[in-house]
């Protein structure tokens, strides 16, 4: 698969997430099999670039290439000036987000609240597109509400502007992440225009990424929640679409040794008063459903320091290996985890005055 010039290594892909897909778990669902990743939003309204999370998330040092950022707002202006920000501190693909449900940010007709409006959404990605000399891909939903479904014709606009793929996540804004996925629609989309077409929901076993593969059409995959505490999902799908057979799930010594080389990364980017209060969440993700988990979560929900909260990490998979407990992660479609995580930015929504940073 192909966005503009840059040649993916497969057809996997992580979802943006705010609040979790940072720069190093780019880096690390990269190293374990994902071809692409796209990054948490940064916001369109300048007043906000100088912040320290805006600054975070425009630090892509270390990044393995391509680098995608999505941009969210409602404002074409805004929107292609925010395209130019970032292109100019190394973005190599600009992705627009209209695919985000939150209401806080639906409100201020951001993310998925702009696919009601077609003319705006035009105005938008035309916008953006001429700003910037490097491909521009789109996220969408199905739709505002299943009565008002409207994919292809956005997906029609959105190749006449130049967009130069496109995910579909399939549902509507209103469905949120509750019900079945649309992946009719999906397929009715890719075979209504001729740039790549990203396939997302409820990804989370070889299976179903296969199976989606195969009902839609779709270019490509991208998986969101199901890559939350499992970044190996990428190299497990990869590996059943080539072969056909399933990896093992990992060992529990590699386990720790991939979770301490996040936490290493992760306490760089952040530092540590905020790189432990942070990481919190993505321990609970990698235990959830392990004996013990429990016990562990209020273990290191209590330390401060990133040498204790390490240190709670190797005694809860010393104990796992002493009673040689093998690592299930193949779990179902996974709900809203962790919904601040999930939408992390839209409690700042009121502050945007109509440009509101989306999950």
């Amino acid at each position: 698969m192909h966005i503009g010039p840059y040649a993916l290594p497969n057809n996997l892909a992580v979802a943006p997430m705010a609040g979790v897909t940072d720069r190093p778990f780019r880096r690390l669902c990269k190293r374990l099999g994902a071809g692409y990743a796209v990054s948490e939003m940064v916001a369109s309204n300048p007043r906000l670039w100088n912040t320290g999370k805006s600054l975070r998330r425009t630090d892509h040092v270390g990044e393995v290439a391509p680098i995608a950022v999505q941009i969210a707002g409602a404002d074409p202006q805004m929107m292609a000036d925010a395209a130019r920000y970032n292109v100019d501190r190394g973005a190599q693909i600009i992705d627009i987000n209209m695919g985000c449900p939150a209401k806080k940010v639906c409100n201020v007709a951001a993310g998925s609240a702009l696919l009601s409006n077609e003319t705006l959404v035009a105005a938008i990605l035309d916008a953006v597109v001429r700003a910037v000399n490097v491909p521009v891909t789109l996220k969408i939903r199905t739709g505002a509400h299943p009565d008002q479904r409207n994919a292809l014709r956005i997906a029609r606009i959105a190749e006449a502007a130049g967009i130069q793929a496109l995910a579909v996540h399939g549902r509507t804004r209103a469905c949120a992440f509750v019900g079945p996925i649309e992946y009719e629609t999906i397929r009715a989309v890719k075979a209504a225009v001729s740039i790549p077409v990203i396939a997302n929901g409820d990804i989370s076993t070889p299976e179903q990424a296969r199976r989606v593969l195969d009902q839609t059409g779709a270019d490509a995959i991208m998986i969101g929640r199901a890559a939350q505490g499992r970044p190996w999902i990428f190299r497990e799908i990869g590996h059943f679409l080539e072969h056909g057979t399933h990896l093992p799930p990992p060992e529990v010594a590699e386990a720790r040794a991939l979770i301490v080389e996040h936490l290493a990364d992760h306490y760089e980017l952040y530092g540590e008063e905020a790189g432990v209060r942070i990481a919190r969440k993505h321990l609970g993700w990698y235990t959830k459903d392990l004996a013990g988990s429990d016990a562990f979560r209020r273990d290191v929900n209590g330390v401060e320091t990133m040498a204790q909260q390490i240190a709670a990490v190797h005694r809860f998979f010393d104990d796992l290996a002493e009673r040689g407990v093998r690592l299930d992660y193949c779990r179902p479609p996974v709900e809203i985890v962790d919904a601040r995580a999930a939408f992390g930015a839209q409690r700042q929504a009121s502050q945007w005055g109509g440009e509101a940073l989306a999950a």
